[in-house]
């Protein structure tokens, strides 16, 4: 079973970046397409940004367009998300999460795995 760790999360004043890294184990990273969520207090878990498994084909959320990035290094089974500009309203857990197929996905009840989280916060 594969196994998400992310990391990168922290608090940052708004306008700044941050860079999360989600690394997983087992070996069907590479075949497995993988996507980010948030989730703020109080609030559902939302979508925020997805990839195919070869990294070929990104799609996002509207709220982050132009401000993030998702990225991987199947070499390093490795999923990343470049965030700049942050704003407050970007506070939030935010979550890895696998899924076993090759296309991107964006709902969160799709998803085979996950991983326990990073909390991200941007102070105004």
């Amino acid at each position: 079973q594969v196994q998400l760790v992310e990391s990168g999360g922290g608090l940052v004043q708004a306008g700044g970046s941050l860079r999360l890294s989600c690394a997983a184990s087992g070996r069907t990273f590479s075949r497995n397409a993988m996507g980010w969520f948030r989730q703020a207090p109080g609030k559902e878990r939302d979508f925020v940004a997805s990839i195919s498994a070869s990294g070929a084909s990104t799609y996002y959320a509207d709220f982050v367009k132009g401000r993030f990035t998702i990225s991987r290094d199947n070499a390093k089974n490795t999923v990343y998300l470049q965030m700049n500009s942050l704003k407050p309203e970007d506070t939030a857990v935010y979550y890895c999460a696998g899924v076993v197929r090759t296309w991107m996905v964006t709902t969160a009840s799709e998803y085979d795995y996950w991983g326990q989280g990073t909390q991200v916060t941007v102070s105004a």
